[in-house]
């Protein structure tokens, strides 16, 4: 049982959760009365593409009225743009002065070279922190009581996945997580890669007088652990604490010097190794994990969670049941459920959650009703919370930014040769990615047949991953940004996509009707 001590300093942190929700509320009730923005949550584990995704939502959404794209509609199935109601989109200053602003112009800049240099092009670097920015759309409203012209401004909130993983801490002892992070890190999947850190914990007495160093080597071989578990081949999702793998302004800190230890009782001394291990993991939730909650987590109106299915394809059935856990987690911290006036007003639920799985575009498109199944069969038990609890859920597989064009690709199969036609995909794959000899040179143009999905998805979850199977169905490379286009004028156009148009109408359409 909890000491008295911990009993009361978590009434005291609930308290202070609920000042900080007051607050909120009214600053949420002042927004209603001028017209409350839209806050639409944008996250995903590392490398997922998120990023990528509000850099290309923002660029479509403020160039609607550009030259050149009149006459062929760039988002077809975004109902407020195929109907000519959207008449401008722009940036204004966001309202929280205290949180960075997203990096738009340098993403967009990386995504179609910096400096106007298209063979500079690359990626955007990784969401590491929370940042925002407020879109404001003008558009022609034609249903309810105030039709005729009208705004809608969204801010929108990006923030890394990990740390989304952190909120069910909020409801775990330092002695649950320890017996459930030890009992992960003995599994076939990833043993070999805590050896080290197994080993430096097993040599310490969770009873005995703490020792700074000792802490400090524990952490840093836990991190070390986390940090193997994310790569492949392990590509592991569930990882927390998400700030381990992504520190900020806390490496080095106290608050990131803890680890994992194998206690008994959920009674710990205060004064000994395994207390202060304790004090410092709830130390990590009362100012790290609570404040992400109160003052970003809880007022989202809308969440997309992107999702990098690929990847774990390609690690094999330990990466994807590890994908579905994490999934799990993360629809779990969700307060989801319709939005009344009342609640709206006062404390806001996400009632919309759509789930993509990104990169399509490294798949032919008869693939891609595939992919959808598959991150649908790992969502299927946090969808089926979701939706009895009265949110929208969706599920889709789209690329922000689409990096290849698809052809057809002669090849022999069968006893006597005979040709026949495969379905590829042509980009110019990443500086290094590998398909079985070749070693691609992050230049040259190559056309890849990625295989086909299998029809169950279920089939996925058996045997070894696909680079260990001789002649495997399947194998997904990395692709370079596509080269940028302009009009006439000399205009960037949008950058082309994969159903960011459907993602779009799912997260906004409602809103502006």
């Amino acid at each position: 049982m909890p000491s008295l001590t911990d009993l009361l300093a978590e009434a005291g942190n609930r308290a202070r959760d609920a000042a900080e929700v007051l607050v909120g509320s009214a600053q949420n009730l002042a927004e209603s009365l001028t017209g409350r923005p839209l806050r639409l949550g944008v996250t995903g584990l590392s490398g997922a593409g998120k990023s990528v995704f509000v850099t290309a939502l923002v660029q479509h959404l403020t160039t609607v009225a550009e030259s050149g794209l009149t006459a062929r509609n760039p988002l077809p199935v975004f109902r407020v743009r195929a109907e000519g109601r959207l008449s401008r989109g722009f940036l204004v200053p966001q309202p929280h002065d205290a949180v960075p602003r997203f990096a738009y112009e340098e993403h967009l800049a990386a995504l179609t070279g910096p400096g106007g240099k298209i063979e500079n092009r690359r990626w955007p670097e990784s969401t590491r922190r929370v940042s925002e920015l407020r879109l404001v759309l003008e558009f022609e409203r034609v249903s309810g009581l105030r039709k005729g012209p009208s705004t809608l401004a969204i801010d929108i909130v990006d923030y890394p996945g990990e740390w989304l993983l952190d909120l069910p801490l909020l409801e775990k002892s330092f002695a649950q997580w320890s017996r459930e992070t030890l009992e992960a890190a003995a599994t076939p999947a990833r043993a070999a890669l805590a050896a080290d850190w197994l080993q430096c914990v097993a040599a310490i007495d969770p009873n005995g007088t703490f020792d700074e160093d000792a802490a400090r080597r524990a952490a840093d071989l836990f991190k070390a652990y986390l940090s193997a578990c994310r790569h492949e081949p392990i590509s592991a999702s569930a990882l927390p604490p998400g700030r381990f793998l992504m520190p900020g302004d806390h490496e080095g800190s106290p608050l990131l010097t803890f680890s994992p230890l194998p206690v008994e009782d959920e009674v710990i001394a205060p004064e000994s190794f395994a207390g202060m291990m304790a004090r410092r993991y709830e130390a990590y939730k009362a100012h790290i994990v609570r404040p992400f909650f109160r003052d970003h987590f809880a007022r989202l109106d809308r969440q997309i969670v992107l999702v990098d299915t690929l990847s774990a394809l390609n690690a094999g059935p330990a990466a994807l049941r590890d994908l579905e856990t994490a999934l799990v987690e993360v629809l779990h911290a969700f307060r989801t459920g319709r939005n009344t006036i009342l609640s709206s007003l006062l404390r806001p639920r996400v009632d919309r959650i759509l789930f993509a799985a990104t990169k399509a575009d490294h798949l032919n498109h008869i693939s891609h009703d595939r992919l959808e199944a598959v991150l649908r069969f790992l969502t299927v038990r946090a969808i089926s919370r979701a939706e009895g609890l009265g949110a929208s859920v969706d599920v889709i597989a789209l690329a922000a930014v689409r990096a290849t064009k698809e052809v057809k690709v002669a090849a022999k199969s069968g006893i006597f040769g005979a040709s026949t036609e495969l379905p590829a995909v042509v980009g110019i794959p990443m500086k290094g990615e590998r398909l079985d000899a070749e070693v691609f040179d992050g230049i040259a143009e190559a056309a890849i047949f990625p295989g086909e999905l299998p029809a169950d998805p279920a089939a996925l979850f058996s045997g070894p991953p696909p680079m260990e199977i001789p002649d495997s169905d399947y194998r997904f490379l990395r692709f370079r940004p596509p080269i940028p286009q302009r009009d006439a004028a000399g205009q960037l156009l949008p950058l082309p996509h994969i159903r960011l148009d459907r993602a779009l109408q799912f997260l906004l359409g409602d809103r502006l009707r």
